[in-house]
């Protein structure tokens, strides 16, 4: 082992370098104290909220104040739920331990669904896929991971773009509209800025989730690029 190893901690391969695991382990707990600071503040503002309602009368709850509270609660109720959702999604991918079962899934229909569940979606659509553009992907899967995309490239976008092209055995999709940032890819630390709706984990799980079914998720020209295996046609036995 050379002079520069030692200084690094590195042992020839064997096994991880006391260095590497001491910035794995820090990166971990600043990600799940991350994680842990989203998901408080909300949860506290649910049960705050949910307190005075039921401190107030039944007339007074009823009225402009209730609905407001009331509001406030689902509002902090569901950005738990989205983190809650992701980061367990997350860490079952990473500990291997989520099952993954990968079918041919047509893209445009996947995408048009996607699309439909996305709420307040103003923005109008515009498809360049071919109805015979498949991929093989799981599809409750491949849903988590369209919703993230057309979430993110949606957020103060005049309109979506998505498009598909095949080659070499695989599908790239793009997406385009607000310009993607490559950093929301990568797992927030303490520090990072909060998402309002909870939606800070998606991406990053959206990118486990890509890898998972063999793929990969990456931003190229300010544009969110996925790659997925290519459907392969089930052959006719006749003739």
């Amino acid at each position: 082992m050379t002079e520069e190893e030692r200084e690094l901690g590195q042992d020839d391969g064997e096994g991880a370098s006391p260095r590497g695991a001491d910035e794995a382990t820090e990166r971990r707990a600043s990600y799940l104290g991350f994680v842990a600071h989203e998901i408080r503040n909300p949860l506290s503002t649910a049960l705050w909220t949910a307190e005075l309602l039921g401190r107030m009368d039944a007339a007074e709850r009823a009225g402009q104040r209730g609905e407001k509270l009331a509001g406030m609660c689902l509002r902090s109720l569901q950005r738990v739920r989205n983190l809650v959702e992701d980061h367990l999604l997350a860490e079952r991918l990473d500990t291997g331990t989520y099952p993954v079962r990968p079918e041919p899934t047509t893209l445009v229909d996947a995408v048009v669904a996607a699309e439909g569940r996305r709420t307040g979606a103003e923005q109008p659509l515009e498809l360049a896929l071919g109805p015979e553009l498949g991929v093989l992907a799981d599809r409750s899967l491949l849903a988590r991971l369209l919703d993230a995309l057309l979430d993110a490239a949606g957020q103060g976008a005049s309109g979506l773009r998505v498009s598909g092209k095949a080659a070499d055995g695989e599908v790239a999709l793009t997406i385009r509209g607000t310009l993607a940032d490559p950093r929301s890819l990568e797992d927030p630390l303490k520090g990072t800025a909060s998402d309002t709706r909870g939606r800070s984990l998606a991406l990053p799980a959206a990118r486990r989730v890509a890898v998972r079914m063999g793929g990969r998720l990456e931003v190229r020209d300010g544009a969110w690029v996925l790659t997925l295996p290519k459907a392969v046609p089930e052959r006719s036995d006749e003739g």
